[in-house]
C-alpha cells in the first residue's frame, strides 16, 4: 500500500491527540523535538523511507514513568492514520513505538548535553552546536501542563546579546580573511582556488545572514532551505547564484552585492555603531603594502561589534566564532561524540585568561 505522505509534525500532533493523551492520565507535557526533518518542518515524500512515521515525546515526572510507558506499551493501536505505529528503530535495531516518556529534566540533558536552568556561561553558548539548539527550539509543542518546557525553549531562542555581537564580528572576520584570498586565486588565474573560495564566501555571508536575523541555522541537508526562509533569502539569492555560477569579476560583483547588503543590515539590527558599507583596495596591514583586491571593509564592523562587548575575556578573545564557525558541526560531532564538550572547555579555558 502506497501511503500518502503527511507532514510529519501534523502526524504527530493528530498522533498524540487521538492516540496517545488518552493513555497518559497525569499532568504532562507533549511535544515532537529532537532529532529528524520532520522536526525543522523539511521533511517530504522521501523522508518517509527511514526513521520516518508517528512519534512524540511525553514528559512527566519521574514516579508516573514507569506507569505513563506501560500504558502507553499496551494501549498503542498497531496503526494510525494508515502508519504503523510500530517501526524500526536505528538506536535500539528493533521494531518498536516512537513515544518517548521520561522525565523532562532527562531530555533535556541528553539533547543539549547541559541542564540551561542552572545557568549557561559564555563557554556553553559558544561549544553547542545549532542543530542541537534547533533540537530543543524547533519542532512543536502539544501540550505543556506546568509550563516548563515552554519556558526552557523561551530561555535558548537566542544567544545572549554580547555572545551574539561576537559571533557575528567572527564572521566578519571570516569573510574580511577570505575575500583577499579569492582575489589573490584569480591574480594568479587559480580558476579552481578561486571557484572553492566562492563558495566559501556565500556559505559565510549566508551564515552572517542567519545570525543577523537570530535563526540558527541547521546541519548541511538543510541550510539552504532554511536559508530560503530569512527575510534576508530575497535580496541575497540572485546575487548568490550569480556569484556561484560565474568566475572573475561578475562573481566579485555579485560577491560585493551580497556583503553590502550585509553592511548595510548590520546597521538596521542597531547593535553597535553605524558603519558606512565600502569596497576598496586590500590594505595588507604589513609593510603598508596595499592590494589592488576589491573588498569590503569588514574591520570596521568587526570594531563596531566589538565595541558593544563589556565583557573582558570576551571582547579579547581570539574571533575564531562559536563551534559551528570553528568547525564542521556534522552529525558525527553534534550526536555521537563528546567533541562539544571538548570545545566547551577549550572556549572556556581561553576565557578564563586575563584580557589581552
Amino acid at each position: 500500500m502506497v501511503r500518502r505522505f503527511v507532514p510529519g509534525l501534523d502526524l504527530a500532533e493528530a498522533f498524540y491527540a487521538k492516540a496517545v493523551a488518552p493513555l497518559v492520565d497525569v499532568p504532562h507535557a507533549a511535544c515532537l523535538l529532537g532529532e529528524g526533518s520532520e522536526v525543522l518542518g523539511f521533511d517530504t515524500a522521501r523522508s518517509m523511507d527511514h526513521e520516518w512515521g508517528p512519534r512524540a515525546q511525553i514528559f512527566v515526572s519521574e514516579q508516573h514513568v514507569d506507569a505513563v510507558r506501560a500504558r502507553v506499551d499496551d494501549g498503542l493501536p498497531s496503526l494510525f492514520h494508515g502508519f504503523a505505529t510500530r517501526w524500526f528503530a536505528l538506536a535500539s535495531g528493533t521494531e518498536a513505538h516512537h513515544v518517548e516518556v521520561t522525565t523532562f529534566d532527562d531530555w533535556i540533558v541528553a539533547t543539549l548535553g547541559l541542564d540551561p536552568r542552572v545557568g549557561m556561561d559564555h563557554a556553553d553558548w559558544l561549544g553547542l552546536p545549532q542543530q542541537r539548539l534547533l533540537n530543543v527550539t524547533a519542532g512543536r509543542v502539544f501540550r505543556d501542563d506546568t509550563g516548563e518546557l515552554s519556558r526552557v525553549r523561551k530561555s535558548v531562542r537566542w544567544y545572549p546579546a554580547e555572545v551574539w555581537a561576537w559571533m557575528m564580528l567572527s564572521s566578519w572576520h571570516l569573510i574580511g580573511n577570505t575575500e583577499p584570498l579569492r582575489a589573490r586565486c584569480i591574480e594568479t588565474e587559480d580558476t579552481l582556488g578561486e571557484r572553492l573560495l566562492t563558495a566559501r564566501l556565500c556559505r559565510l555571508a549566508m551564515e552572517l545572514a542567519f545570525l543577523q536575523e537570530r535563526r540558527y541555522w541547521p546541519y548541511d541537508k538543510w541550510f539552504g532551505a532554511a536559508f530560503n526562509q530569512l527575510d534576508a533569502a530575497g535580496p541575497l539569492t540572485p546575487s548568490l547564484t550569480t556569484a556561484l555560477a560565474s568566475d572573475g569579476a561578475v562573481a566579485t560583483r555579485a560577491i560585493g552585492e551580497v556583503l553590502t547588503w550585509l553592511g548595510h543590515r548590520h546597521n538596521d539590527i542597531g547593535l553597535g555603531p553605524a558603519v558606512t558599507p565600502r569596497r576598496g583596495p586590500f590594505d595588507v596591514g604589513i609593510n603598508d603594502a596595499v592590494r589592488p583586491y576589491d573588498v569590503i571593509n569588514a574591520a570596521d564592523y568587526i570594531d563596531a561589534l566589538r565595541a558593544t562587548i563589556t565583557d573582558p575575556q570576551l571582547r579579547s578573545l581570539v574571533q575564531v566564532g562559536g563551534i559551528d564557525q570553528l568547525t564542521h558541526a556534522d552529525d558525527a560531532i553534534v550526536t555521537h561524540t563528546d567533541w562539544p564538550a571538548r570545545l566547551t572547555a577549550q572556549y572556556r579555558e581561553a576565557l578564563a585568561k586575563p584580557a589581552g
